[in-house]
């Protein structure tokens, strides 16, 4: 039987679509929906969303909570052979982590204009003065990682809160 060419866009979908599932654990909470899933050897071994309420630390991002996890998991603070997969793109804070982490590969859903520091404002990941780059494909599942962002605001708005 032959079997048509694998589409990696596929994969992207599958891990953003555990991402979204994080995002909304996590709006459920009345966390900023954002969710992060690390892959390594085409399984997930990290996931989390914003829990910066819960835990009041400014710290607690998706991607900083799921680095965490998979560096525990590898039993190695160089997560080499991982992809991380986050529903908004990162900021300057979580763009660090992941040059610290060396983190190869960083999906992101929507862009961050205001904040994204892979593409939209900052291309920390990307800096060649670093030591370490990471490729970046933002875009993926934008839709639905957008809505259920500006769903969120709109609740908060309407609660009075920002």
């Amino acid at each position: 039987m032959i079997r048509p060419p694998h589409d990696p866009l596929d994969d992207h979908k599958i891990y953003m679509a555990k991402a979204l599932d994080q995002a909304r654990a996590a709006y459920e909470e009345g966390e900023v929906p954002v969710g992060a899933v690390i892959v390594h050897d085409g399984r997930i071994i990290a996931e989390a969303h914003n829990q910066r309420e819960a835990l009041n630390d400014p710290t607690a991002h998706a991607e900083m909570i799921a680095i965490t996890q998979a560096a525990e998991m590898l039993e190695s603070w160089r997560l080499l052979q991982c992809a991380l997969y986050v529903t908004l793109e990162p900021c300057p804070m979580c763009a660090g982590a992941i040059v610290q982490a060396r983190i190869p590969a960083v999906v992101f859903g929507a862009a961050d204009a205001k904040a994204g520091a892979c593409q939209s404002l900052y291309a920390i990941t990307g800096d060649e003065r670093l030591n370490h780059q990471a490729t970046v494909v933002g875009g993926i599942l934008q839709e639905e990682c957008r809505d259920i962002l500006r769903e969120f605001f709109a609740e908060q708005r309407g609660m009075g809160k920002k």
